[in-house]
């Protein structure tokens, strides 16, 4: 029960950066967020991050589950995955217990794929 209400959370979005939009700061959110637009600071969620396929966000990222569909410069630590999408470009270094990347990514980074919760 517990996990089909989590799966439901997941996918309702509680905030977006539309495209043709620009976020500059700290954004501290629960739940999803879906990046399409610019985003440049600092990102924590104890939910999903989204940045889709025209997304570009320079920022650290601290979120349970990171989409990448779009481009990322910074870090990520994830407590439970990252999905790096064929469209997806990452510039920096993740963090997290599950990594899945479709055929096509850019990444430039390093990658730690550690199985015990870090703060």
């Amino acid at each position: 029960m517990a996990r089909a209400i989590r799966q439901i959370e997941d996918n309702l979005v509680n905030s977006i950066i539309g495209e043709g939009s620009e976020f500059k700061g700290e954004f501290l959110i629960n739940g999803l967020l879906r990046i399409d637009g610019r985003f440049k600071g600092t990102l924590e969620t104890d939910g999903k991050v989204l940045i889709g396929q025209s997304g570009e966000a320079t920022t650290d990222i601290k979120a349970r589950v990171v989409v990448i569909g779009g481009t990322v410069r910074g870090n990520i630590f994830a407590s439970e995955r990252v999905i790096m999408l064929s469209t997806g470009r990452m510039y920096g270094n993740i963090i997290t217990p599950s990594l899945v990347m479709e055929d096509g990514v850019v990444f430039d980074g390093n990658c730690i794929i550690n199985k015990t919760q870090e703060e």
